[in-house]
């Protein structure tokens, strides 16, 4: 593992040669280009470089519980200009991974709010109501703080019957600074498993690799053409490892060098924030 906390330092020159090869990078958000509601003053600078020097990016979340334009909002508001293209959700995954992998299922049953059933609609899906007479191609389970019982039920039901089952994020709660347990998509997803002995048939999202494939498709480019950047180990990073991607773990967030040191599997590469991580990618053009 290599801590470059200087990079004018010396950095290997195998891993320049794999810095060399970026086009794409996979940026996780809260501990990597912000904190909380601040922005970290190195980010705005590190994507102006990253578009000067012909390096695409995209914004991943698990939280599939507000829209692409939602979150798209929340950056503008931290002052980051982004386009649909590069924000990159766990249910945007989902339809990824269902118009490349299953085009032939149709119309949805969704536990999702009302914004991630509109995403669903928008690109070309039909959400179902819940009634036993309207039989769907497939069941969809996201972190659904929009849930009632009835939907859960028949959410069970269909589970029951045999239909295709894809979740959205495998997170059991969503993280809060509120005195309060947000109940998230794998929790859903393990009282449907209570009632039916079904799991899903796919879990998309980190730590997961479906979501940094579904960039490789949508922008044409090989695993050691991206790298996946965040401040966890075991859902950014280990989504990288999954995807034979480029992991770099970055400590300005959760992740302690300490931690990194003892991963496994290890990195090539960890750095003190993304700003170090423009410098090498600069370095290397």
């Amino acid at each position: 593992m290599n801590y470059i906390s200087n990079i004018e330092g010396e950095v290997p020159d195998s891993l320049l040669e794999k810095i060399k090869e970026i086009k794409h990078i996979a940026l996780d958000m809260d501990g990597t280009i912000y904190n909380g509601k601040t922005l970290y003053p190195f980010t705005i600078d590190f994507l102006k470089g990253l578009k000067e020097l012909g390096v695409g990016y995209s914004f991943l979340t698990n939280n599939p519980s507000k829209s692409t334009s939602d979150y798209l909002k929340k950056l503008e508001k931290l002052g980051i200009e982004a386009t649909e293209e590069e924000m990159y959700t766990s249910a945007q995954a989902t339809i990824d991974y269902l118009k490349h992998h299953r085009p032939d299922l149709k119309k949805l049953f969704i536990l999702g709010t009302p914004s991630m059933i509109d995403q669903f609609e928008t690109q070309g899906f039909c959400s179902l109501e819940d009634a036993a007479d309207e039989e769907p191609d497939a069941l969809i389970v996201a972190f659904d703080m929009s849930l009632t019982y009835s939907r859960l039920c028949r959410a069970a039901w269909w589970a029951q019957q045999g239909k295709p089952y894809f979740a959205t994020n495998p997170d059991w709660v969503c993280p809060t600074d509120q005195p309060v347990v947000l109940v998230d998509c794998g929790s859903i997803c393990a009282g449907i498993e209570a009632a039916t002995g079904r799991k899903p048939d796919k879990v998309l999202g980190k730590p997961r690799p479906e979501m940094i494939n579904g960039i490789l498709e949508n922008n044409k480019l090989q695993p050691y053409q991206i790298a996946m950047v965040g401040d966890r180990i075991y859902t950014d990073m280990m989504m990288a490892h999954h995807a034979k991607a480029l992991g770099v773990p970055v400590l300005c967030g959760e992740a302690a060098l300490e931690e990194a040191k003892r991963a496994e599997p290890g990195f090539d590469i960890v750095l003190p924030s993304i700003k170090e991580l423009g410098e090498l990618i600069k370095r290397t053009r």
